[in-house]
């Protein structure tokens, strides 16, 4: 296999496309939240801790995953399932990704640095907790949480109430899609007792509680545009059209029919992600 060929195989394991769910989101996030604009060093340290942290989540999720989805259907072409990657190169990909991840955050600053453990804790859990919790989308959750926080420690070395909002809206944001994209490995789950909303309350109430969770993304970025002196009346705009885009998202999926679910998860959401990125520059910007 050429080496083109194995980054490719490494792509596909940790999804390197779904960073376009985070990133622009936590760019965004920085635009919001400056004081006054960090150096380019900075940003590229913040955002090479996000990438580090996720690709370190994501083959985690993979090697701690491995014996459910060898069974399942539906990831039995992954390229961690059929042997493309091995196991011993995934713990290699967890090991160098969490040390970079450490080692980011220490350009960064030492509250970065402190919180680093917390992160990789919880990227660590994430897998775990659907087996013991019947809301391991809210684990997710918090760990899209964390980025603005992160953010704002990275930029003013304080958690202000901007950064919570924003992680609250970014938690709930990536919650209720999870939801979304777990119904699709409802009967699959239910026979192997793997816990989710969808098991424990059934179909119909997981996808209105997906809906309640954008209804609070939503209303946590209108009060960030509230409370913040920087933002103006492009940003309001904007959310306008987010509340379209999660209104179609919802158009998408339906009980009884959810053949839609990969269009309403990763088109709709990184249109989304983008989106608030493209309005907070052009609000900032004007």
């Amino acid at each position: 296999m050429s080496l083109k060929d194995k980054l490719i195989d490494y792509a596909r394991l940790v999804k390197f496309e779904h960073t376009v769910f985070a990133l622009p989101f936590a760019l965004a996030s920085v635009l919001i939240l400056y004081k006054s604009f960090p150096s380019w060093w900075k940003v590229f340290w913040i955002v090479f801790a996000l990438v580090s942290a996720r690709t370190a989540g994501m083959s985690l999720n993979r090697l701690i995953d491995l014996p459910i989805d060898e069974k399942n259907p539906r990831t039995k072409n992954w390229v961690h399932v059929s042997g493309r990657v091995k196991k011993h190169e995934i713990i290699i990909l967890i090991i160098i990704s969490c040390v970079l991840f450490i080692f980011s955050t220490l350009f960064i600053n030492f509250y970065a640095f402190l919180l680093s453990p917390v992160v990789i804790f919880l990227l660590w859990l994430y897998p775990y907790s659907k087996r013991f919790t019947n809301f391991p989308h809210l684990v997710l959750g918090v760990i899209y949480f964390l980025i603005p926080i992160g953010v704002d420690v990275a930029l003013n070395e304080e958690v202000s109430l901007l950064s919570v909002l924003l992680g609250t809206a970014m938690a709930f944001w990536v919650a209720g899609f999870d939801i979304l994209y777990s119904l699709q490995d409802y009967e699959f789950d239910k026979q192997h007792h793997i816990k989710s909303v969808a098991v424990r309350f059934g179909i119909e109430s997981a996808i209105v509680l997906s809906r309640f969770f954008h209804a609070i993304t939503f209303f946590s970025l209108m009060l960030v545009g509230l409370i913040s002196s920087q933002l103006g009346y492009i940003y309001f705009i904007g959310l306008l059209v987010l509340a379209g885009f999660l209104f179609y998202e919802h158009s998408l999926i339906k009980p009884h029919d959810l053949s839609k679910i990969n269009k309403a998860f990763f088109t709709v959401n990184g249109y989304i992600s983008l989106i608030f990125l493209f309005v907070v520059l052009l609000d900032r910007l004007l």
